[in-house]
């Protein structure tokens, strides 16, 4: 396997690969859709909302927070999840920074 040579880039620019990295699957936006809409953090719900098996919502829910656009916290036997606001702001910016770094230049 080839070398991915992220360290030849900006940590702006690692930064970002990693969030859109995080955000390619569609269940991780369906996750983050729920978890934005119901403004609370939501427990055992999120398996309900999705046609996948625990393990497999487990497994995007770690990817989300790796990015720390998600935070959990234990309550007794379940884990509870919502947005982290700090970082879905910051997520944002960054975001929307890349977007506003085009100016139609006409030339295609």
């Amino acid at each position: 396997m080839g070398l991915t040579k992220t360290q030849e880039f900006t940590s702006q620019q690692n930064d970002l690969a990693n969030l859109a990295k995080a955000l390619g699957h569609p269940a991780r936006i369906a996750i983050l859709q729920f978890l934005a809409t119901s403004q609370a953090c939501v427990c055992g719900d999120i398996v309900d909302e999705l046609p996948l098996s625990q393990s497999t919502v487990s497994q995007h829910l770690k990817e989300l927070k790796k990015v720390g656009l998600i935070k959990g916290s234990i309550e007794g036997p379940s884990v509870c999840y919502c947005i982290d606001n700090e970082a879905w702001q910051n997520a944002q910016s960054k975001m929307a920074a890349l977007f506003e770094m085009y100016k139609d230049p006409s030339c295609c």
